[in-house]
């Protein structure tokens, strides 16, 4: 559903564009029926509203979308409420915002909309404009959580359909904002997930490593000390769900350093950067644990030197991003089995890191894996080098 409702949500962005672009460059004369420029205008005023309603119910957004909602209405006031408060009131007869929540109680409960009469709404001043309310639950996966309420002069079958359908858009647009709450959490648990998966692993090794250079080297003890410090502020950091691939790297060179100091000269590690592509947006956490697959099944549990090539190259619109070692191999069914969700110690972060992948960009942009036991692991990624709602 969700995918359906962000398809939906681009392709009215995409009409709204084409309708700006093509009347930009026309005359008012030229720019065709009375009907087409009613509809260019629902369309722009549509367009407006949306950007708070997709923040979510709050009243900082409800005010900033509450004027475009009455111009979509047509209608000297209207009124946005939660199921318990006054969120917005945009229009004439301010004196009547103080019973709008009372007015939006009966739809509210009754899941369905209400006309308000002259009895419940009217005021004593005979200039006024509000005489009645048309009130429209608000629902989001099948729960009703909020109202809007259309007022005016007289309640007319129009006006009912009307407020209907600008309930069920701003509901749908509530519910985007519902779905983008949902992924971002969602994307953070796995985030977390993934910490919980890589940390100990490298934090045991890392520290022995530190350690065993206190008394015979204090002063890179201490230079390596310093990189574990930068490395795991990164690596836990609290904010964005996104970094540029060019931090992601030097993450990835801090991490490499202190296994270098484990490994000494075992470890060779060759990087292939285009310039290009270090700017790119790439969700937080997302090659780091191929480095240190390649790290695992390069180095650890044999005796000889161990090779990994990191490439990042610029392919058109896309950065393509692999991380190779010539280290034991995978057994290819056991990969399948990890990218499938199923546990398996072979695949330290790859199916996290293929699932936020696919989340973000589509199923298109999963990982590739090539691998064969005792023929080395290579792990590929692609992401769009520009991607609406991605950025660091």
């Amino acid at each position: 559903m969700g995918d359906v409702l962000t398809v939906a949500a681009l392709g009215v962005a995409v009409l709204i564009m084409v309708v700006l672009v093509w009347g930009a460059g026309r005359r008012r004369r030229d720019f065709g029926t009375p009907s087409d420029r009613a509809t260019f205008n629902t369309l722009h005023t549509a367009s407006l509203a949306s950007p708070p309603l997709r923040a979510g119910l709050n009243a900082a957004g409800a005010t900033r979308a509450a004027r475009h909602l009455r111009v979509l209405l047509g209608t000297p006031a209207i009124a946005l409420c939660s199921t318990e408060e006054l969120l917005a009131w945009d229009g004439a007869g301010d004196g009547h915002a103080s019973r709008a929540v009372g007015h939006a109680r009966p739809a509210i409960e009754h899941a369905r909309t209400e006309v308000v009469g002259p009895h419940g709404v009217a005021c004593a001043d005979p200039d006024c404009p509000i005489r009645v309310g048309v009130v429209a639950p608000l629902v989001v996966e099948e729960r009703i959580v909020g109202s809007i309420a259309a007022y005016g002069g007289a309640a007319s079958a129009g006006l009912v359909r009307a407020t209907n359908e600008v309930a069920r858009w701003v509901s749908g647009q509530l519910e985007l904002a519902e779905l983008d709450a949902s992924r971002t959490r969602l994307m953070e648990a796995e985030v977390r997930a993934l910490r919980a998966q890589i940390s100990p692993h490298f934090v045991y090794n890392s520290l022995n490593a530190i350690a065993s250079f206190v008394r015979t080297d204090p002063e890179r003890a201490r230079e390596l000390l310093l990189e574990f410090a930068d490395f795991t502020r990164y690596s836990f950091r609290s904010h964005g769900e996104f970094t540029t691939l060019a931090e992601e790297l030097r993450s990835i060179d801090r991490y490499l350093l202190l296994e270098r100091a484990r490994f000494g000269d075992r470890l060779h590690v060759t990087l292939q950067i285009a310039p290009e592509v270090l700017p790119v947006s790439v969700p937080f956490l997302c090659v780091q644990p191929l480095v240190e697959n390649a790290v695992r099944h390069g180095l650890e549990g044999r005796l000889g030197d161990g090779h990994i090539t990191i490439l990042a190259e610029d392919v058109g619109s896309e950065a393509m991003i692999s991380v190779e070692d010539d280290g034991a191999g995978i057994d290819p069914d056991a990969v399948r089995r990890t990218l499938a969700g199923a546990p398996d110690g072979d695949g330290v972060g790859l199916a996290n890191v293929d699932e936020r992948l696919r989340q973000v960009y589509g199923d298109e942009y999963g990982l590739v894996v090539e691998t064969a036991l005792g023929a080395g692991t290579k792990v590929t990624m692609r992401v769009p080098k520009y991607r609406a709602g991605v950025h660091a």
